[in-house]
């Protein structure tokens, strides 16, 4: 059997392709413009190696469908704390990507340290990234109430309005202070690491790929990792404007390539707005509305934002509302406009191998199978609910945090993706044998939410004036 690489996407892909190239790996398509999941080693031709988002790394490895993986140690804390006799082996530190997950507050918040939260008798909502990391740490600390909230990303924005807590990666506390947090605690230390499968090492020659790796890390720093919570520096400053008052309305808008679709209606809706997108990063932009506050926030995270009553109104996709509503049917988010951009389709792909070209193909396949079916998707509600009114049989869904083509063949059956021209899944190879539904960009709300009547005022007058710049694009 080939060994299988599992390499990362993002924040470690540079150093990482620097790593391999010392090792004499000859990966031509392993590059920040590169299109391509899959790569060709010309040193070991008989290497399977994917690129994937680095979060879903150490889940691929533990299961066994990779041998090894390069990933951030954070995201193998994540899965261990869950997990912790998971068959995943940390093989190496690598000696670049350093940073930390700290534990911070708002610099203005209620709390300032660590030992006023132990104290407190209030719930402790906490948000991250890292939500078992969250909860192991809420534990350790003893807290007398937490509650937490898995995010998507955007974790930093929260505080102090949204969270009294937030976990989230840095490479040093004073980046905190300039996003207007002051750490409080250092959770986890962590590098790049080389994982691999337990039972890969036991059973397969691993030593050549090993020591090519191994032969190239000429100045490899000794792990800082520390499972210490310790005090930080405190740091002032008072850059957010917090909320006050009932009767302000609180605005979510997306991150990501949809910022200037965004900002375009809300100047033809005669809102002005500054520093968004922002060359900065800064998550709370400002704006002509009075008594309007606004944060900048992944769209997969405003559903259950705004259903929880942290936002009153929120621009995300249909799709994302979607996904929510799956999950929780009596949830009080609505839509309240169609802002019609971003149109993509949420599709079933397949490879183009797989004898089926609709559905009712797919089902015969999977009829005859003798393994459950794995469905790989970010919607995994959608893609749950598509396999169960489609009669699929034994299925498995596959969480996934994007890239998600690259599981198909070898690490999943079926794909619920989106997609704008299907280009993309082209170029992997894949076809799509059916569309669940259209998703465009949208107005939610939470429909039991508000109460003020000043409050009530303004989110209507922000739906008036978007509908009528819709109505006028």
């Amino acid at each position: 059997m080939p060994l299988k690489i599992a390499l990362p996407k993002g924040r470690l892909l540079a150093e990482t392709a620097r790593l391999l190239e010392r090792a004499g790996w000859g990966l031509d398509d392993y590059h920040d413009k590169a299109r391509c999941y899959r790569l060709k080693s010309q040193r070991y031709p008989g290497l399977i190696i994917k690129v994937f988002q680095e979060r879903d790394i150490p889940i691929q490895v533990a299961i066994g469908n990779y041998d090894f993986g390069i990933c951030g140690l954070d995201w193998v804390e994540e899965l261990l704390a869950r997990y912790p006799s998971s068959s995943l082996v940390r093989v190496k530190d690598l000696g670049y990507g350093s940073g930390a997950i700290y534990a911070a507050t708002a610099e203005n918040g209620s709390a300032t340290s660590i030992e006023e939260l132990v104290k407190s008798k209030g719930n402790i909502r906490i948000v991250s990234e890292y939500p078992n990391l969250a909860e192991s740490f809420a534990e350790r600390l003893r807290l007398r109430r937490f509650s937490i909230y898995s995010l998507w990303g955007a974790a930093e924005v929260f505080p102090p309005e949204s969270a009294e807590l937030v976990l989230l990666p840095s490479k040093t506390d004073n980046e905190l202070s300039a996003k207007g947090l002051m750490a409080i605690g250092k959770v986890i230390g962590y590098g790049a690491c080389l994982i691999a499968c337990k039972k890969s090492l036991k059973s397969k020659d691993v030593a050549e790929i090993l020591g090519s790796v191994m032969d190239s890390l000429h100045l490899v720093s000794k792990s800082t990792v520390s499972k210490k919570y310790k005090e930080a520096s405190q740091v002032t400053g008072g850059r957010y404007i917090k909320e006050t008052g009932n009767d302000v309305v609180r605005l979510a808008l997306p991150d990501g390539h949809q910022q200037s679709h965004v900002r375009h209606i809300l100047e033809s809706a005669g809102i002005e707005i500054e520093d968004y997108p922002s060359a900065t990063g800064n998550r709370r932009p400002t704006s002509s509305l009075d008594g309007v506050c606004i944060k900048v926030i992944r769209p997969q995270d405003m559903p259950l934002q705004v259903a929880n009553g942290n936002f009153d109104l929120a621009m995300t996709g249909r799709d994302w509302l979607t996904e929510h509503l799956e999950q929780f049917p009596s949830s009080p988010v609505r839509e309240m406009l169609d802002l019609k951009y971003g149109r993509v389709r949420i599709v079933a792909v397949v490879s183009k191998d797989v004898a089926a070209d609709d559905v009712d193909g797919l089902r015969q396949i999977c009829r005859r199978g003798e393994k459950p079916y794995r469905v790989a998707s970010e919607y995994v509600n959608i893609a749950d609910r598509y396999a169960r009114d489609n009669h699929l049989g034994m299925y498995r869904i596959i969480p996934t945090w994007g890239a998600s083509e690259a599981f198909l063949p070898e690490d999943a059956d079926l794909l619920i993706e989106n997609t704008e021209t299907g280009g993309t899944i082209a170029r992997h190879n894949l076809k799509i044998i059916d569309t669940l539904f259209e998703s465009t960009a949208c107005l939610i709300g939470n429909t039991a939410g508000i109460k003020s009547s000043v409050k009530s005022e303004r989110a209507a007058y922000i739906v008036g004036r978007l509908k009528k710049a819709v109505g006028e694009s």
